[in-house]
């Protein structure tokens, strides 16, 4: 089974988080939460989940995981601003290893620069900023791309969104 790396920080999307973890975990897979350091709790925009972080960023290597997850929410702009977390999250573009990004997720793919040609789709407000990152953006509930990112637009998505999630870990 796949273990899965989780860039999350507080005011993330609470459902873009618990559901695709909750199916992760479901489906036997292990998903492993990193942010600047373990053992920090960290809150979720609504209010609804609370996480408590498993592994710092200076403590794992993207040769460690098999797949990233990106939930949304306020998350992945935060976490943009610091290059460890960027540059992690193109290590797993580059080595073309699944990534799931959902709503605001594929902030971190932009700053990443890895976007380029690629189908995706993500939360409204960032369309634009997707297309100008080289993406071919499409207003669907799933996209998935070369067999190896997997993007949805926002919160409705999700049943859509873990059933690809987990069909390319299949």
């Amino acid at each position: 089974m796949a273990k899965v790396a989780t860039l999350i920080t507080d005011m993330f999307e609470d459902v873009e988080f618990t559901e695709p973890r909750d199916a992760l975990v479901e489906a036997g897979h292990e998903v492993v939460t990193i942010e600047k350091s373990a053992g920090n709790t960290i809150e979720g925009k609504q209010g609804e989940a609370k996480v408590t972080i498993d592994k710092a960023i200076d403590d794992v290597s993207p040769e460690d995981f098999d797949a990233l997850l990106l939930p949304g929410g306020f998350s992945p702009d935060l976490l943009r601003e610091d290059d460890r977390f960027v540059q992690f999250a193109k290590a797993f573009m580059d080595a073309k290893k699944p990534v799931f990004a959902i709503c605001h997720g594929p902030q971190l793919l932009i700053t990443a620069k890895t976007l380029e040609g690629r189908d995706a789709t993500g939360y409204k407000s960032i369309k634009v900023d997707m297309e100008y990152a080289g993406a071919k953006y499409a207003d669907k509930e799933v996209v998935v791309c070369q067999e190896q990112l997997v993007t949805s637009r926002q919160p409705d998505d999700i049943p859509a969104f873990n059933r690809e999630m987990l069909n390319l870990l299949k």
